[in-house]
C-alpha cells in the first residue's frame, strides 16, 4: 500500500516513515497542503496520515477539498494530546480515524487495518493462486500449506502480483508501489526481490514477461 503522510514534524514524521517503511508500506512525504493536493491528483494512495495538528487549518481544508471532489481515500488525523478539538473537526470534516500524538507503530498499524476493514466493509479477504496463499491481515505466506518467511518488500511484490493473477506489473509500477518518494532505489531492486522469491517459492512463482514486466505463475 502507497500512503501519503502530510506534515512537518521532522522527528516524528521520520520516526513514522521508518516504521511504515519496515511494514513494507511505500511512503511519501509532502510537508504542506498544497503539495499533498497536487500529490493526491497525480498518484493514486490507500491511505493518507494528515497531521493536522501541525498543518491547522490548512489541513482542515485539504481534508475538505478531498471529500468535496468525492474522493473516498481513507484519512486517519494526527494530532497532538492538547489538540483534541482539531481531531474531533477532522473527524467531523470526513475523517475515518482520529490518533493522539505521541503513539506506538504498532497502534497506527492496528488503526490501518480497521480503516481498511471499514473500506471494504469486510475482513481483507486471503489472496491464492494455485497452490500459493497470501493472508494480508496477518502478513503470512503459503506453499501448499507450508509457511514461507518473506521480507516485507517480499510480501509486498507478491500482493501486488496476486491480486490480479491475469495482469502483467511492470518494473516502474512495482518501484511506485513498494518505494516512497524519498526512498533510494538501486536499479535492480525489483529483480533481486523476484531472484529471492523464486529460490524460496521456486523458478516457477513468478513468471518474467520479457520486455513488459511480471506476472505470478501458477503453481500447482
Amino acid at each position: 500500500m502507497r500512503i501519503l503522510l502530510v506534515g512537518d514534524d521532522a522527528s516524528t514524521d521520520a520516526q513514522l516513515r521508518h516504521g511504515l517503511r519496515k511494514e513494507g508500506f511505500a511512503v511519501d512525504w509532502p510537508k504542506d497542503a498544497e503539495s499533498a493536493m497536487l500529490a493526491l491528483r497525480t498518484t493514486s494512495y490507500g491511505l493518507v496520515l494528515l497531521d493536522i495538528g501541525v498543518l491547522g487549518k490548512d489541513g482542515l481544508m485539504l481534508l475538505a477539498k478531498l471529500r468535496q471532489r468525492n474522493d473516498a481515500t481513507p484519512v486517519i488525523v494526527i494530532a497532538a494530546r492538547d489538540a483534541a478539538p482539531d481531531g474531533v473537526a477532522g473527524l467531523d470534516g470526513g475523517a475515518d480515524d482520529y490518533l493522539v500524538k505521541p503513539f506506538a507503530i504498532g497502534e497506527l498499524l492496528a488503526r490501518i487495518r480497521v480503516v481498511n476493514r471499514h473500506q471494504t466493509g469486510r475482513v481483507q479477504p486471503s489472496l491464492q493462486v494455485g497452490a500459493l496463499r497470501l493472508d494480508p491481515a496477518q502478513h503470512r505466506v503459503w506453499l501448499r500449506d507450508q509457511e514461507v518467511a518473506v521480507t516485507t518488500r517480499e510480501f509486498a511484490l507478491l500482493q501486488e502480483l496476486m491480486r490480479d493473477p491475469a495482469i502483467v506489473v511492470t518494473r516502474a509500477q512495482l518501484e511506485e508501489r513498494l518505494y516512497g518518494w524519498n526512498e533510494e532505489i538501486e536499479s535492480n531492486a525489483i529483480q533481486v526481490h523476484v531472484h529471492n522469491l523464486r529460490r524460496k517459492l521456486g523458478g516457477d512463482a513468478i513468471d518474467n514477461v520479457r520486455g513488459v514486466g511480471y506476472r505470478i505463475g501458477k503453481l500447482a
